[in-house]
């Protein structure tokens, strides 16, 4: 792997090519990063903007390795999906700082959060926004330690400005600000002030992208403008409608393992 690995970074870093890699696990980290240093030696990364997918357990070492070599982490809430399962598997302390995104922060390593919508986890942000401040699971499992927690600001900053630094438009986008894209939403709670169980719950009232209306509903929806078609044609949604948002009894967000150890599907009787 290392040596097919190092011809690529080479050629992208030479050519300077932002580029990002996807690890999972520490062991994975500290192999590409061997790589990147060796690279670094010879074509120095110098202020290209590269960065980790997911690192959900990445440790001190090489969260400080990559800060070194100016390295960024997305992180995504593949956890809140996934909790139980980590916690099955690695136990309850292993889990309490899964990503350790405070870590990463105090590093003053560039991170941005996001959904890794729709293969691992669901594309509603509100979910990842409820998990990083409550450190639960859909299923209500608790996860992250209390200490590990983040601010409902802190949280929102890793979606807006701290994503924007992955793209590249720190500058653009991020922040309601003069000379910034004109984009946000209404929301239908304050994110800020609202009970923790309604954060995964809020849905935007009026979406505006780049000073244009594109999505409005209750109170402003004589202002929604008429969708396309849903592409592709099979989609569920064309069926199912958007993300199920309704309010669901206790026992729905509950998980249920079997008498086997194994987790059944919330609600219903289907092993997974």
């Amino acid at each position: 792997m290392e040596a097919g690995l190092e011809a690529v970074i080479r050629a992208l870093v030479a050519a300077r090519w932002p580029f990002r890699i996807h690890a999972t696990y520490d062991e994975t980290i500290e192999r590409f990063l061997t790589v990147f240093e060796r690279v670094n030696r010879e074509v120095p990364f110098a202020g290209l903007r590269w960065f980790l997918d997911h690192a959900e357990t990445i440790s001190e070492k090489n969260i400080e390795r990559t800060r070194a070599l100016g390295g960024g982490i997305a992180i995504q809430h593949r956890m809140a999906y996934q909790g139980e399962y980590f916690i099955r598997r690695y136990g309850r302390a292993a889990a309490h700082a899964v990503p350790p995104i405070k870590r990463m922060l105090a590093a003053g390593i560039p991170v941005g959060a996001g959904t890794d919508g729709t293969r691992v986890a669901s594309y509603h942000p509100w979910t990842c926004l409820y998990w990083l401040v409550t450190g639960k699971t859909v299923g209500g499992t608790p996860v992250t330690s209390p200490e590990n927690l983040l601010s409902r600001e802190e949280a929102l900053r890793l979606y807006t400005t701290g994503s924007a630094w992955f793209s590249g438009e720190a500058g653009k986008k991020g922040t309601l600000a003069p000379g910034q894209f004109a984009d946000l939403a209404v929301l239908s709670d304050d994110y800020f002030t609202c009970a923790d169980e309604r954060i995964r719950r809020i849905e935007s009232v009026l979406t505006i992208c780049d000073g244009r209306i594109v999505y409005a509903a209750g109170e402003f929806a004589a202002l929604n403008p008429p969708l396309p078609p849903i592409s592709p044609d099979w989609s569920p949604v064309n069926r199912y409608g958007g993300y199920a948002n309704a309010d669901r009894p206790a026992h729905f967000r509950t998980p249920v393992f079997g008498a086997d150890g194994r987790l059944w599907e919330l609600g219903c009787g289907c092993a997974a």
